[in-house]
């Protein structure tokens, strides 16, 4: 097997709203879009990140309910304070504050409009 491309999807209730937060405050493009779905992109991040609705009909019966949740989207960026700062001073809501563990991680969560967890890490040599 040769993986060519990753990417992460998750089902939500307003893929557009998502795909908004994203785009608006981490710097994402939309590379494909149609009702229902966008798939997200930036050349830094490894992956796609993509965004269902809930209820789509093309989704396996057992999965097309589910929501987000349980899972963390993590980007591990180069200057955590001032990603804080930034996010701050665009209104987005923290809601996990700069947190340091005692193995060297340091990180701080939003949640998109529709509950996704992003969090930004850096990490303590």
């Amino acid at each position: 097997m040769r993986i060519i491309s990753s990417a992460i999807s998750l089902t939500v209730p307003d893929a557009a709203t998502s795909g908004a937060f994203l785009i608006d405050h981490f710097g994402f493009t939309a590379d494909m879009q149609a009702d229902g779905f966008i798939s997200l992109s930036r050349p830094d991040a490894g992956m796609n990140i993509i965004f269902l609705n809930q209820g789509l009909p093309t989704m396996p019966a057992d999965q097309r309910d589910l929501h987000a949740s349980g899972l963390i989207i993590a980007f591990i960026v180069d200057d955590l304070e001032g990603e804080l700062a930034r996010l701050e001073s665009e209104d987005v809501t923290i809601t996990m504050p700069l947190t340091v563990e005692e193995w060297g991680e340091r990180a701080f969560q939003v949640r998109d409009p529709n509950g996704v967890v992003i969090q930004l890490v850096d990490w303590q040599g």
